[in-house]
């Protein structure tokens, strides 16, 4: 057995940061769609996250944002002329594309890709697959930036292996680790990879809010990573969650090691998950399921709340499990008792911490929706790009770094401002310095 550790990788949050409304079935965003933003206060709560988890003695990495407003997606639809002339032209033609080409959804990571540890894949090294993010327009841009930010990030092809995403056809509709848990005694042996889907690709999807993982692009990442059918789990999420606002399985079920912590109507057809975990796990660890209720903590509470939008995390000095929720949870009077119930018992989840991330929260993105889980040895945690660990100097870094170049507020009319474009490329140009990702990671680097 190696010795491994699950590594977390928080999306910084961008300078154009605001409520677009942009995803169907996301209740807060939404609810918030038209508000003033604040993405300076925004970017520091992300980063007050990541350091609240480094000091806690975990591996903490960074990921850039994307640039936006993107232009060149502009320019690919037939807008030409300088880049102030073509934001004119778009505000007064069909402002809703500046809408979709501003928006910061990049920052929550858990989107970001699928991660297949090195112990589960048959070639032995960490595979990722950037999310296609097929079923949203603003967010249906993202999977080859992605994949070039993942490409800058785990560069060493002995340990690592960054695929193109999948087709871009609904078939295929793939959104990321939201959909993925991996389960195992130890990080470092091989685990048990739950992949969750919400529709399969052939059939009409007819429910009240699009379910966005298929049952094909799941089929797709297991063949792709080289995962072992029989430690390989595929589930449905359930069509009540999915229509309560749980438009990703982490809304409704978090994971780590030997504990699935999920909601009462999480998955379709539980008996028949169960069955399978058992068998995927047999021999190797046994499972630790631990069951919300509905009559405890109804699916309208679970979504407005984040409850299960944590992070579980196994923290150096801690007995037991982690869960790091957002502050809605604690302020969610029935999520709030729940917790206190939780601790109180002889469960894997010893203590609940609470994390400031209103401004995701606002957009519906709790903690678990802005990192990115990667389960690393040793030499694969050596062999990552180190000027995205984070640290106390980093912190410091990237906080001034924002404090300089950020906004305090973003009205959705701000978007059109040619100012902002200039600020949000300035400050993404010195974060590639900062980051060490290369003077042509972005395109306007490279134009």
């Amino acid at each position: 057995m190696s010795e491994a550790l699950e590594a977390n990788f928080d999306g910084l949050v961008g300078p154009t940061h605001n409520y677009g409304g942009l995803s169907p079935g996301n209740l807060a965003s939404a609810r918030n769609e038209g508000s003033v933003s604040s993405p300076k206060n925004a970017a520091l709560e992300g980063l007050a996250k990541m350091r609240q988890l480094a000091q806690l003695g975990l591996a903490q990495g960074v990921l850039p944002p994307q640039e936006r407003p993107f232009i060149p997606a502009l320019r690919a639809i037939g807008y030409s002329g300088r880049d102030s002339e073509i934001l004119a032209k778009v505000t007064w033609e069909e402002p809703y594309y500046l809408k979709i080409l501003s928006s910061a959804s990049s920052m929550w990571a858990a989107n970001a890709a699928t991660v297949s540890p090195s112990a589960d894949t048959q070639d032995g090294r960490v595979h990722f697959t950037p999310a296609n993010l097929h079923t949203t327009a603003h967010r249906a841009i993202e999977g080859p930036k992605t994949q070039r930010a993942l490409e800058r990030v785990f560069a060493d092809p002995t340990h690592f292996k960054v695929h193109e995403p999948l087709p871009g056809h609904g078939l295929f509709a793939d959104e990321g680790a939201a959909n993925h848990v991996r389960l195992a005694r130890n990080h470092g042996e091989p685990g048990v990879e739950l992949l969750v889907w919400g529709r399969d690709g052939l059939v009409a999807d007819d429910g009240k809010f699009p379910a966005r993982q298929t049952r094909q692009a799941c089929e797709a990442i297991r063949r792709g990573h080289g995962l072992e059918g029989r430690r390989t789990v595929l589930a449905q999420q359930s069509r009540a969650a999915i229509d309560a606002g749980a438009f990703h399985n982490d809304v409704v079920c978090v994971g780590t090691l030997r504990t699935l912590f999920f909601h009462e109507y999480a998955f379709e057809d539980k008996a028949l998950l169960f069955e399978e975990l058992e068998r995927a796990a047999r021999g190797r660890f046994d499972l630790d399921l631990i069951e919300v209720p509905a009559s405890e903590v109804s699916l309208e509470d679970a979504v407005s709340s984040y409850l299960f939008n944590s992070q579980l995390l196994e923290v150096p000095g801690e007995e037991r499990l982690v869960l790091l929720a957002p502050e809605e949870t604690r302020e969610n009077a029935a999520t709030a008792a729940y917790c206190e119930r939780l601790v109180a018992g002889n469960s894997a989840i010893g203590a609940v911490r609470f994390a400031g991330v209103r401004e995701s929260m606002r957009n519906g993105g709790g903690p678990a929706c802005l990192r990115l889980r990667v389960v690393l040895t040793d030499a694969e945690r050596a062999a990552v790009n180190p000027a995205v660990w984070m640290s106390e100097a980093l912190y410091t870094r990237l906080v001034a770094w924002a404090e300089r170049h950020y906004r305090d507020r973003l009205a959705p009319a701000d978007l059109a401002d040619p100012q902002l474009l200039g600020e949000s490329q300035r400050a993404l140009d010195e974060l590639t310095s900062i980051l060490e990702l290369g003077s042509d990671f972005y395109s306007f680097q490279r134009d």
